[in-house]
């Protein structure tokens, strides 16, 4: 006989664990520059809409399937219909695959957390020094391994003394931390509330298709979906949790940190460069050398900047713990092994895979997959390839095979299901439907086709 199940204490653990997973990286640096790129208020407010409808049905689905079937997804997909087995499968390659690589850049975190707290500012903000760190060797790798750790030994504590306590304390710590932040930014910097007014205010004559397409991908990988994440979470869900409570506030935190994200950025890098929209750029290169460069000129910004690295760096962990959690789940279900064997595993694999992920800005630099680095070929594999695929045959297999009516009754069980005709609807006809655009979309960005 296995093992009672692991499970979370109660409804407020598993909303600020789901919600740790959900803000990460992504929040803090990828949504304030697509929000700059597509409009500002208009890309906020399709943002808004599509996460009570689109974001809101896929979380549901998840979480009801992982407390259904108390497995993660690797099992629950087969327990409810073996011919979907291989969405489980899939989807367990995710975590997998994101896991080491985000731990490399969850070192780069850590290395200018420490470097802020070390009052090296100036050194910091120069236009070489990001390209210098990650090209040598040593450092990164030595960065990673201490991020890897302190997820493992969280992971370790289990779900309800590790991750449930751990995201207690981390996630109200970050709301604080970025509204100060923000409010700091704001009504210190001259010219800021020009870039408020930009961020908030909707422009129409801004939409396009475009401002769909990518709010719905930013969506899309910011609520942690098609990770098996939510699957897992799920299953260690009691009975008496009602879901769609937990998914709309498990949103709103989402949507409200990355809102907060952008109140913070935005108007800083608008102040810094006199409203240049060009100045957000994508990636690494807006956290780890622009706004570095703004910290070092600001009124007490070595605070701020130490400050702003402490809470990048518990987004960061906080959905690494989440990864690490899903895929040891997984073994752990899988394979019926013990939870430090299960944890040993995923370490090897993280090593495994980061390494190269690491070195592939230094040692290995001119060792490419399909014309990519090592780190980026791995985020385009998970990200842009495999999780729409997921999310799509979820969606499909949802509305078509499992039908509406399995999710809408497991959701009802404590509560009514308020929202089960508009679940319903976006869970057979337009979720497959965005999920596609998102997938075309994102591998015709990958190559240069179209620019998103």
């Amino acid at each position: 006989m296995s093992a009672k199940r692991s499970s979370f204490t109660g409804k407020i653990g598993f909303v600020l664990a789901a919600a740790g997973s959900a803000v990460g990286l992504g929040n803090i640096w990828r949504f304030p520059y697509l929000a700059a790129k597509y409009g500002g208020g208009i890309f906020l407010l399709v943002y808004i809409v599509l996460a009570v409808t689109f974001g809101f049905a896929l979380m549901v689905a998840e979480i009801a399937i992982g407390r259904k079937t108390q497995l993660s997804a690797i099992g629950a997909f087969k327990a409810l219909d073996k011919r979907f087995s291989f969405v489980g499968v899939l989807a367990s390659l995710v975590p997998m695959i994101i896991l080491p690589y985000y731990s490399v850049i969850g070192g780069w975190v850590l290395k200018y957390l420490v470097g802020f707290s070390a009052n090296k500012a100036g050194e910091m903000a120069q236009d070489s020094y990001f390209g210098n760190y990650i090209g040598s060797v040593s450092e990164p790798i030595l960065c990673f391994l201490v991020f890897l750790a302190a997820t493992a030994v969280i992971v370790l504590c289990g779900v309800d003394k590790g991750i449930e306590t751990v995201s207690k304390f981390m996630m109200p710590l970050l709301v604080v931390m970025i509204i100060f932040i923000a409010g700091y930014t704001i009504f210190t910097m001259d010219g800021a509330i020009d870039g408020v007014i930009y961020y908030i205010k909707p422009d129409f004559s801004k939409f396009s298709v475009m401002t769909v397409v990518s709010a719905m991908g930013q969506l899309f990988y910011s609520m942690s979906l098609a990770m098996g994440i939510m699957i897992t979470y799920g299953s260690y869900m009691k009975k008496e949790i009602s879901i769609e409570k937990s998914a709309s506030q498990i949103e709103l935190f989402d949507t409200g940190i990355a809102f907060l994200a952008g109140l913070m950025i935005i108007p800083a890098v608008f102040a810094f460069f006199g409203g240049d929209e060009a100045a957000l750029g994508q990636g690494p290169g807006l956290m780890f050398v622009t706004l570095p460069k703004i910290f070092d000129v600001m009124p007490g910004g070595t605070v701020i900047g130490t400050l702003f690295f402490v809470m990048v760096f518990f987004a960061a962990l906080t959905s690494s713990i989440s990864l690490m959690e899903t895929v040891v789940s997984i073994f752990h279900d899988k394979f019926k092994i013990n939870r430090k064997l299960c944890c040993l595993i995923v370490i090897g694999i993280c090593l495994a895979l980061g390494l190269p992920s690491s070195l592939g800005y230094s040692a290995w630099s001119e060792f490419k997959l399909l014309g990519m680095q090592v780190l980026d070929f791995f985020d385009f594999a998970s990200n842009s390839v495999i999780m729409p695929v997921v999310a799509l045959a979820t969606s499909i297999f949802v509305g078509y095979f499992l039908k509406p009516k399995t999710i809408i009754d497991e959701v009802s069980l404590d509560n009514t299901f308020k929202r089960k005709g508009m679940f319903s609807v976006v869970i057979r006809y337009v979720a497959p439907v965005c999920i596609l655009l998102i997938l075309i979309s994102s591998v015709l960005s990958a190559f240069g086709v179209i620019s998103i």
